[in-house]
């Protein structure tokens, strides 16, 4: 796949010329960003290149702050999903993994998974007709769209594999019992046909095991569509919202 470059918009708070050096010294190695620019007035950093999203975010968080997506691509190019467990043991921490969907070409897209708290095993991705999570994954409808990989990615303390099908495997933890890891997954498909369906991670290679995770695919915003600095809805600021995005596992 030959991805076109994308604009991403990262909130990143910032005190000082300090801050700004520190951030350029971590994306400046990046394979895949093609251009940066760091607003210390306005707390931003803007990227462009075709490096997925959580990897430039967790490039800024090594350096001690953090990154908020505030938006990718551009207008109608965006989606997420946020993964969830209808299994009734997880009724507690039903979130366990988020997707982020940026279009890259007319026919390409990247999906940019996360997944946390998860036992060891191979998962298989896929695209489904409908969004109808009544009975979770079970009512998601027939197949859309099974995935393939684009990359796969190997922190230093965790181990994520993926294969030729689109296979998430989960093989290395640091408590023996869950793992959080990160996978690049690419779909020839659009984003706009593919809001309203869902995606799913089954245990299952060809079919939907009951305990998949699944999620409705929503429409994101594009660079500078989403400028806000505090939630008219909840009157917090977008770090009180990143907290509790984090208690429930969505944050990335």
């Amino acid at each position: 796949m030959t991805a076109s470059p994308f604009e991403i918009i990262f909130a990143v708070p910032m005190e000082c010329k300090a801050c700004v050096d520190s951030i350029a010294q971590a994306l400046s190695p990046l394979d895949g960003i093609t251009k940066f620019d760091i607003n210390l007035d306005r707390n931003l950093v803007v990227t462009e290149g075709t490096l997925p999203p959580s990897a430039i975010a967790r490039a800024i968080q090594e350096t001690g702050r953090d990154a908020i997506i505030r938006g990718t691509g551009k207008p109608d190019t965006a989606g997420v999903c946020i993964l969830e467990s209808f299994d009734p043991k997880d009724i507690k921490q039903p979130v366990k993994g988020l997707a982020r969907i940026v279009q890259v070409s007319s026919e390409d897209s990247i999906i940019d998974l996360t997944v946390n708290g998860l036992p060891r095993g191979t998962y298989y991705p896929s695209i489904r007709a409908t969004g109808n999570l009544s009975r979770g994954a079970l009512s998601t409808g027939s197949l859309f769209y099974k995935l393939d990989p684009i990359n796969v990615d190997e922190p230093a303390n965790q181990l994520t594999t993926i294969n030729s099908i689109g296979a998430v495997t989960i093989s290395n933890n640091k408590d023996g019992e869950f793992f959080s890891g990160q996978s690049f997954l690419h779909a020839k498909l659009n984003v706009p046909e593919l809001i309203g369906r869902s995606i799913i991670l089954s245990k299952l290679e060809n079919e939907i095991s009951p305990d998949s995770l699944c999620g409705v695919i929503a429409r994101s915003a594009g660079a500078w569509e989403n400028d806000k600095q505090i939630c008219s809805c909840s009157g917090k600021t977008v770090w009180q919202e990143r907290t509790d995005a984090r208690s429930r596992g969505v944050a990335v």
